[in-house]
């Protein structure tokens, strides 16, 4: 296990308008940061993950992230159950009155990391997975001239519709569960929400290939798509608190990184003015992050490419350790 430090931003004035008055912002690192401070990687965790799950995943001695080398810097993003989430505030912004947290707000807050805390103004580069994925981009965006590459793996610089329709689905199954209760559960948390939530996610984060080849057998030893449903899925996800859930949720849901009033909206400008050089990772089969979506994004992205991961594992892709291996290509060209 790592050692989970925490950063006071105290008093954190949101994009939408709340201000956290006790926010923190949690956090793992790896390897040494050198006297240059110019090796500095930073992974920004994904949807539930932890700081631990990163290092499992994508960090080790002898891979492209490797602590022997890097100075690897894993914090929490609000509403990941350990930053500043609903699971963990004080009244007034506990349980169902957290405030609307978006990647504009988790990027400034890790900033401000790495700055007070280690004072590090530059990043050679940014990764991360999904939820982490979208702070890479937001990091290129609003701080183009502090970070040197990018490697967004299945995620994207703004959440399509149809991925809204995915969150649709999982946010309704955790709300219309009676024990939700408007977030004010208590001893009772929404288990059959939790279920269903898990259920309905079954379907979006592996891909058709992966359930008709009963890839699931081999490498989750299921004896069956319901065994593995119940020992995956369900088995995640009733570990989570519903609250921070639905928090993430809307961060996703609203990832753009042209909602800021330096872009105004403009999708294209923002692109544009990433300066790092960007490695785009989709898996080939990611139903809610598809790589059309990072085809465009390369498009207006000035030193972009895109390399779809080949791969029948859809979202989940960086479980999957033959993914890893084409994964670890990827960041070690973008450190080169």
């Amino acid at each position: 296990m790592l050692q989970y430090k925490t950063f006071e931003l105290g008093p954190f004035a949101l994009q939408k308008g709340t201000v956290l008055p006790d926010a923190k912002i949690v956090y793992a690192t790896v390897g040494r940061l050198n006297d240059a401070k110019d090796n500095v990687v930073l992974v920004p965790t994904w949807g539930s993950g932890s700081p631990d799950d990163v290092v499992g995943l994508l960090t080790g001695t002898a891979r492209a992230l490797d602590p022997e080398k890097y100075f690897i810097v894993i914090p929490n993003h609000f509403g990941g159950g350990f930053s500043s989430s609903p699971s963990n505030s004080a009244p007034p912004f506990e349980k169902g009155r957290f405030p609307r947290v978006t990647t504009y707000d988790n990027v400034n807050a890790q900033r401000r990391l790495l700055v007070e805390e280690f004072g590090i103004t530059s990043v050679r580069l940014v990764a991360g997975w999904s939820m982490g994925a979208m702070i890479a981009y937001s990091w290129a965006a609003l701080f183009p001239d502090s970070v040197r590459a990018i490697v967004p793996i299945g995620g994207a610089a703004r959440t399509g519709t149809f991925n809204k329709v995915f969150l649709a689905g999982i946010r309704s199954a955790i709300v219309s569960d009676p024990d939700w209760n408007n977030g004010f559960y208590g001893e009772t948390p929404p288990i059959r929400g939790l279920r269903q939530f898990a259920r309905v996610y079954a379907g979006w984060g592996f891909s058709e290939p992966f359930y008709r080849r009963e890839a699931f057998k081999a490498a989750f030893g299921a004896s069956s798509v319901e065994e593995f449903i119940e020992t995956f899925w369900e088995g995640f996800f009733l570990k989570c608190d519903a609250n921070n859930l639905l928090a993430q949720i809307w961060t996703w849901e609203h990832n753009d990184i042209s909602a800021h009033p330096r872009f105004a909206g403009d999708f294209e400008k923002a692109l544009s003015s990433i300066k790092a050089r960007t490695i785009l990772l989709p898996a080939a089969t990611d139903t809610y992050f598809p790589p059309v979506d990072n085809e465009f994004e390369a498009k207006h992205i000035p030193h972009a490419e895109v390399r779809p991961i080949p791969t029948i594992w859809g979202h989940m892709s960086p479980l999957n350790p033959d993914d890893q291996s084409f994964i670890d290509r990827a960041l070690a060209d973008a450190l080169t």
